[in-house]
């Protein structure tokens, strides 16, 4: 089973859940009029063969992919857009509500409820719930092009590798490319990016996708260790080299052999061992502490940090030839805000990984959900995202439907929530017009001719919207 297959099946379950229906059709539509992915639900919610559906709902279902917009028919006989259909014998409903999409021009899906008199007619409340709850397969259909696990994944990573730096911007395409150039060579990498960009991320990546990966991976944070330990930490040390030190000691540059060296945070290193990792990269040789004689290392080095190395170097707090030989193949990581087109498909994988991992079913973020994380400008970067994800499940519980309510106080701080006077079309779209006349008017100072002018009118349409917002301009216009 796909993965758009799957989300099909749980959206069904979601919506007969909230909206009851008698039967009920979910169909994704290929560019050669062909089902590429259908969950059909019979009576009593079970599943039923797409076979023995009957020509009635199918040829509702095909009459509104036609009209190409939404369809809320409380009454089927009262309906005249369906009336050729001849509504009314066996087999009819007696009201549908169906929503369909479109893709470049063309019928892509359809979503496709029905009810028999027994049930309450179908309402408008209905109709928001059915949109809301299919904008997870939009955004999966956007995302993989065809809805195929293959198309999606391969455009998403690129790179073999389970750690492979996620992305369809031109920025990671561009780092993908360097990846791509560098984890086959021994050359220093050098990664400059804000915290919680991905550099770790992009480190293993260079080394478990070149030719390298046979061998360690091992990553250390230059801040992290105390100053008075790094050295021993990084080259090892000798018995009785100082208090403390009862055995010998292999460094962790050591045990990097044959494998990557990862010096996260270098900017952090201390000027005394700086000259010391400087001679490591000419020599290819390594002292452990207390020792007189070298030790060959084989080695590829990966370092990162968020600070600006020409700055420190200028203030005399980096060393500018490890500097020099450190950035060989500089790889510069953006900020998530300026990957928006990231943040959806960095959402999705870390909903599936959750899903993966705990063994529950997948759920979705509502679309204002979406859109207030798509908005949010993600200071903390990938890292604060899969923290809010995390964040977002825990206070979702068991709920397939991750709603704005559930997001932290940081991300969504006006508390924004989905109502349908807020999010209705009809209402947003008046909201718009009344706005937009208004400032017209006080452009054109009340003058109601040279507004209908400026603003692609007639005088009497002008008159018109006037006077369905009930505008009133403060002076009289000729």
């Amino acid at each position: 089973m796909n993965k758009t297959l799957q989300a099909l099946s749980r959206i069904a379950d979601l919506v007969l859940a909230e909206v009851p229906s008698d039967r009920a059709l979910f169909r994704v539509i290929g560019p050669d009029g062909e089902t590429e992915a259908e969950v059909a639900r019979g009576l009593n919610g079970n599943d039923s063969e797409p076979g023995l559906w009957g020509g009635p709902d199918l040829a509702l279902a095909g009459r509104v992919l036609e009209f190409g917009r939404p369809a809320l028919v409380p009454d089927l006989a009262e309906a005249p857009e369906f009336a050729d259909l001849d509504p009314g014998g066996a087999g009819w409903p007696a009201g549908i509500l169906s929503y369909p999409w479109m893709s470049e021009g063309r019928p892509a899906g359809i979503a496709y409820l029905a009810r028999n008199g027994a049930r309450p007619a179908y309402n408008r409340k209905d109709l928001e719930f059915l949109a809301i709850s299919i904008a997870p397969v939009l955004y999966l259909l956007k995302s993989n092009g065809n809805g195929s696990d293959g198309a999606g994944r391969q455009t998403a990573g690129a790179l073999p590798g389970e750690n492979s730096f996620l992305g369809v911007t031109p920025a990671v395409h561009k780092i993908r490319f360097m990846i791509d150039k560098v984890r086959d060579t021994d050359a220093p990498v050098f990664l400059w990016g804000e915290s919680g960009t991905g550099k770790e991320l992009v480190a293993r990546t260079v080394h478990e996708t070149g030719r390298r990966k046979g061998g360690p991976f091992v990553a250390v944070n230059c801040g992290a260790i105390p100053e008075a330990l790094l050295e021993s930490e990084l080259f090892g040390h000798a018995r009785g080299s100082f208090t403390g030190a009862i055995r010998d000691k292999v460094g962790l540059i050591e045990e990097a052999s044959s494998g990557t060296f990862f010096l996260d945070e270098i900017g952090d290193m201390p000027l005394a061992l700086q000259s010391k990792i400087l001679r490591v990269l000419e020599e290819k040789k390594i002292r452990r502490v207390g020792e007189t004689r070298t030790r060959p290392v084989d080695v590829r080095f990966v370092s990162a940090t968020n600070k600006d190395l020409e700055r420190e170097v200028a203030r005399g707090r980096f060393r500018e030839d490890l500097s020099y030989r450190l950035r060989i193949i500089t790889i510069e990581l953006p900020p998530l805000r300026d990957r928006k087109d990231d943040v959806l498909l960095l959402l999705d994988h870390f909903l599936d990984e959750h899903a993966r991992t705990t063994g529950r079913s997948r759920p979705f973020f509502s679309p204002v959900a979406l859109e207030i994380l798509v908005r949010y400008p993600w200071p903390g970067n990938v890292r604060e995202l899969q923290n809010e994800v995390q964040r977002a499940l825990i206070m979702a519980g068991d709920s397939p439907l991750i709603r704005e309510d559930f997001l932290s106080p940081k991300v969504n701080p006006a508390g924004e929530i989905y109502t349908p006077a807020t999010h209705r079309f009809s209402t947003a779209k008046a909201d718009f017009e009344r706005r937009f006349l208004r400032e017209a008017l006080v452009r054109c100072g009340y003058h109601r001719t040279r507004t209908a002018s400026e603003i692609g009118l007639t005088r009497q349409g002008l008159f018109k919207l006037l006077k369905k917002h009930r505008i009133c301009p403060t002076s009289e216009g000729r």
